[in-house]
């Protein structure tokens, strides 16, 4: 199967691979008539997802599901044209548990991590929504009766999942705070510097010590171009996402409007 060269200058070298994959994704649909689901997607997978197939596809059909529309990583579901995608088409359910705060306090992190030492594959876990004393894990249907056999304990507490519905899914504790900032550059040192008020020396020498995630990816690369709905971590001071980019000032600057998790 030869895909048209051309297709690749639209991505970063480094996602050529997951574009092979989605496009492969499509000529199967194509060619079998038969509905794919993806594992779960981060935003960045999800954006490639919809430039590669489009929305005046005339063969095929796709849409994304991950919980609620406030989630972060959903599943695809690309399908022929003549098919209604519905929400069980997704398999996806969510798990909960509740722990007693006075006693223990428990993160995102604590929670992925009991859930790795399972050996189940991060992709086939969506969202982690953690509040005071509760979290709830979104993840594929398959996994979930193992997932609540065997996941009992998150840090120091002893925890008892059970089954809940979407509807009553939580709304993380999250908060956003977005900036306006004009740039040189699209880069990575740059974005780094402006959203977390760094020299571009100390920027430098976290993307270099291996320090930065774009996408959930390490990047150590200081001139990869960034793109809107980019996700940026930088170990030690959080999370932060491009959210758009805009015009150019009359001084060839870029116009940007970034967002920090606020901690």
């Amino acid at each position: 199967m030869v895909f048209n060269v051309t297709i690749y200058q639209h991505f970063r070298k480094h996602e050529h691979p997951f574009v092979d994959q989605v496009l492969s994704w499509k000529e199967q649909v194509e060619r079998t008539f038969t509905t794919y689901v993806t594992d779960f997607l981060d935003p960045r997978e999800q954006q490639i997802v919809s430039s590669l197939i489009g929305t005046t596809n005339e063969d095929i059909v796709f849409s994304f599901f991950g919980g609620a529309d406030h989630v972060e990583r959903r599943r695809a579901v690309i399908a022929p044209f003549y098919e209604t995608i519905k929400e069980d088409d997704f398999d996806i359910t969510m798990v909960e548990a509740s722990f007693p705060e006075k006693f223990v306090t428990i993160e995102h992190r604590d929670i992925l991590g009991a859930f790795l030492s399972l050996g189940i594959d991060r992709k086939k876990v969506g969202d982690i929504i953690v509040t005071e004393n509760r979290f709830q894990i979104i993840l594929t249907r398959e996994l979930s009766s193992y997932v609540m056999m065997n996941l009992t304990k998150v840090k120091n507490a002893n925890i008892t999942l059970i089954e809940n519905d979407f509807q009553n899914i939580l709304i993380g504790e999250d908060e956003w705070v977005e900036r306006q900032h004009t740039v040189s550059s699209l880069r990575l040192d740059i974005i780094i510097k402006e959203i977390y008020r760094m020299s571009r020396k100390d920027a430098l020498h976290y993307i270099k010590g291996n320090r930065v995630k774009v996408n959930f990816t390490d990047m150590d690369d200081p001139a990869v171009q960034l793109m809107a709905g980019d996700l940026i971590y930088v170990r030690g001071h959080g999370r932060s996402k491009v959210v758009n980019i805009g015009g150019t000032t009359r001084k060839e600057k870029i116009r940007i409007t970034t967002a920090r998790l606020k901690t």
